[in-house]
């Protein structure tokens, strides 16, 4: 009697027994990498909006440095035509101060830069230069991705949004006479792709 006690506490499981433990170990694994699945998705997309929308925080602050210290000083182009201190080509460029110097180079404190959208990306252009040679290259650095579109307005002395700046510039057109003037404000509009329509709005120095 005592044998047949010991034999029964020592017993191992059954095949069934191991079976079902087994199905059961397994489903719960399927559910709990599921799981893990949905949450590495989830953190690889907010990491991805996270850089988008810091991109974006970006952009906003190199564009407000730039557009918010414009100053009323025309260039030559590397072809010797006269540009004015801000024109709508191809979509915004502008002369801008307080250009740093922390090596203490000889240069000027004044800088020209410009803005293209290119491929769905904001490009930002400056020239080490003012009045360019015909070698000038600028350097590049890109800004916001997945951009859908972008409009500038420029709001003029007399309270009207314009299309072109200047005034009486048309897209593709020379100007002889460049006026020489800023405008009160500059309207920057984007559609992203992810977070819809924004506006923009910076003030220049008057």
């Amino acid at each position: 009697m005592t044998a047949a006690c010991e034999y029964k506490r020592h017993r191992g499981f059954t095949l069934l027994e191991l079976l079902v433990a087994l199905a059961i170990f397994g489903l719960v694994a399927v559910m709990a990498y599921g799981g893990l699945g949905t949450v590495l998705a989830q953190r690889a997309h907010t990491d991805a909006s996270a850089q988008r929308l810091g991109a974006l925080q970006k952009t906003y602050l190199v564009m407000q440095r730039d557009i918010e210290q414009g100053v009323t000083r025309a260039i030559r182009d590397e072809y010797g035509d006269e540009q004015p201190p801000l024109a709508a080509a191809p979509v915004l460029q502008l002369t801008r101060g307080g250009w740093s110097n922390p090596a203490g180079r000889p240069r000027s404190s004044l800088q020209r830069v410009g803005y293209s959208l290119e491929d769905q990306q904001l490009v930002r252009y400056a020239w080490v230069v003012l009045d360019r040679a015909q070698d000038s290259q600028p350097l590049q650095q890109a800004l916001a991705g997945n951009l859908v579109s972008m409009q500038v307005r420029y709001l003029d002395a007399a309270g009207n949004w314009q299309e072109n700046w200047p005034n009486s510039l048309e897209p593709g057109a020379v100007e002889e006479a460049p006026d020489p003037g800023l405008p009160a404000a500059v309207e920057v509009s984007l559609e992203h792709e992810y977070f819809g329509n924004l506006t923009w709005l910076f003030q220049l120095p008057r």
